[in-house]
């Protein structure tokens, strides 16, 4: 007789998979193979933030810059594209899929001091950079301490009368 190693857990995960199942099942005009049809994620980002600019690098492998929209209006920056489900192995050979397809889209809150007219971006190895340079005049600039002049009272002339 073999020992069987009891998990508590494992009856959980099995009841949530088939109560899964069950409300998928139910809902009309979802397809059968979700991961097939794509579904919605979203990249993940990494702003920071220069003398001169603010950096945002969002994470999009597998994506054209074709298929990458990027939108500036009203001081908010959007973020648009799609990952393409690409169909070279039948979908029956596939025994797990585990990467997100589909569209994405995020949006980001811009602060007054960037120049709006001269945002840049670049894509390269998967990685999307978007180039926010500040306005000149909201560059910090250094004041340096003077020491005030001292001031000097003028004497009252006494006048005798």
């Amino acid at each position: 007789m073999a020992i069987i190693r009891w998990d508590p857990y494992r009856d959980l995960v099995t009841l949530r998979e088939k109560m899964n199942r069950l409300f998928e099942d139910s809902v009309p005009g979802q397809t059968e193979n979700r991961e097939m049809a794509g579904s919605s994620w979203t990249p993940a980002v990494d702003i920071y933030e220069t003398e001169h600019e603010i950096v945002l690098s969002a994470e999009v492998p597998g994506i054209d810059e074709k298929d990458i929209e990027i939108k500036v209006e009203e001081n908010t920056l959007t973020l648009r594209g799609e990952r393409k489900f690409e169909k070279e192995t039948q979908e029956e050979n596939f025994h797990r899929i585990e990467r997100a397809y589909g569209s994405f889209f995020r949006s980001f809150s811009l602060p007054h001091y960037v120049d709006q007219t001269k945002i840049k971006a670049e894509h390269e190895h998967g990685v999307l950079k978007v180039v926010l340079p500040k306005k000149s005049e909201s560059k910090p600039r250094k004041v340096t301490i003077v020491k005030p002049e001292k001031k000097v009272k003028p004497i009252k002339k006494i006048t005798k009368e």
